[in-house]
Order: C-alpha cells, then structure tokens, then sequence
C-alpha cells in the first residue's frame, strides 16, 4: 500500500516536473511581452493626450451628432477616442503575442480566430454605430415633417424609422459576421414585404378618409389663424 502511495506520488511529481519545465519558460516569456506591450500602451496613450488635439474630429463629431450619441454629456473628444483605441490595440497586440508564445494547438487556433473576426468586430461595429445614427437622424427628419404636415402619431412615425434603420443595421452587422444569416435575412423580407402590404392595404382601402382627414384638418387650422380676434378691428 505505502509503496503504490509512493509510486503515484513519484508520477505526479515527476508530471508536475515535466510541466513546469515545458510551461514555465513560455509563461514567464508571455508575462514579459504583455508588461512590454503594457508599458507602451500606457506611454502612448499619454503622448496622444499630450500632443494630439483633433480639433477637426471634435467638430464633426458635435455637428453629426456622434458625440452626445456616445457620451451624452457631449464631452467626448476625438484625443480619448485615438488615445483609448491605441492603448487597447497595443493590450490586444500584447495578449496575441502572449499566446503565441506557447505554440500549441489550442493558443494557436485562439490566435487565428481573433486575428479573423476583429476585422469584422470591428467592421460589425461601424455599422451599427452608423445605423443608430442614421435612425436618429432620420427620425428626428420624420418628426418634423409629421409635426408640420400635421399627421397624427407624429413621434410613432419617428420611433418606427428609427426602429425599422436600426434593424437594417442589426441584419448587415449579423451578415458581416456570418451569424444567423439566414435567420435574420428572412425576417428583414418578412418585415420589409409585410410593411409594404400594410402600407399598400391602408392607402388603398382608407386613403380617401384621410386625404379628406387631413385637409379638413389643415383647412380648420387655416380658419382658426384667418378668424378676426376681438381685440383687432382692421
């Protein structure tokens, strides 16, 4: 009994042995270039600080909009955008060599599939960022055609175009992914044809009462600004 408890302590050891030996010198060679890509992560980001301004990105980003979209105090600033894009490229570019370091199987698959879906991450990205602007841009455009034209359920209209853009974004960036395509292309067709029908159904079948709706709308507004007030005898 002792000698087997001896016997399977020995091959432990000696597993362990053979692990630390093999892992050790790779783990302590990633540990070295993640602190070194670190160091210049972080020296980086606080010469971008320093030196970068961007003054031409910060005011594009207040006219478009972007800027109060993703901080909505509006303080953002194109130098935090470069300096914290810099500095996560350079952690990212540290964990990759990291990995690369153990020239396995398994680090080496990681190290492919992150290099083949950040283009697309990112790519994935810009793209529903451009959507939730171009939604909001549309819809506030929406609302105020609606309110001006007098068309009732102004702000459903807007929250529709808005709701209707970002799912259009939502099926390009799962499209630019390769995920769920299929599933996400039919239910944009089922989306896109059944408000087409709707849309066709409603014109053809009430078009007439809200013609005459909304002109007898705008005629009472027309007759309530031309009626001669008390106070005014010209």
């Amino acid at each position: 009994m002792v000698g087997t408890l001896q016997q399977v302590l020995e091959n432990m050891l000696d597993r362990l042995y053979k692990y630390v030996t093999i892992y050790l010198p790779s783990l302590l060679a990633a540990v070295i270039l993640f602190l070194g890509c670190y160091v210049m992560a972080v020296a980086a980001r606080w010469v971008l600080y320093r030196i970068f301004k961007g003054r031409a990105i910060d005011k594009f980003l207040r006219q478009s909009g972007l800027a109060f979209m993703l901080d909505p105090s509006g303080r953002l600033r194109a130098t935090r955008i470069v300096a914290e894009t810099v500095y996560w490229g350079f952690l990212l570019t540290g964990f990759l060599l990291g990995l690369s370091v153990f020239d396995t199987d398994i680090t080496t698959q990681i190290i492919q599939t992150l290099v083949f879906l950040m283009p697309k991450l990112v790519m994935a990205g810009l793209i529903l960022l451009g959507g939730a602007w171009l939604g909001h841009y549309l819809g506030r455009r929406m609302l105020v055609w609606a309110v001006n034209e007098s068309i009732p359920g102004a702000r459903r209209w807007a929250v529709g175009v808005r709701i209707v853009v970002m799912f259009v974004a939502v099926v390009v960036a799962a499209d630019q992914l390769d995920f769920a395509r299929s599933v996400f292309l039919a239910a944009f067709i089922i989306l896109v044809g059944g408000g087409v029908l709707t849309a066709s159904l409603a014109i053809g079948l009430n078009g007439t009462e809200l013609r005459r709706f909304l002109i007898g709308q705008k005629e009472q507004q027309s007759e309530e600004a031309h009626e001669p007030s008390l106070w005014n005898h010209r």
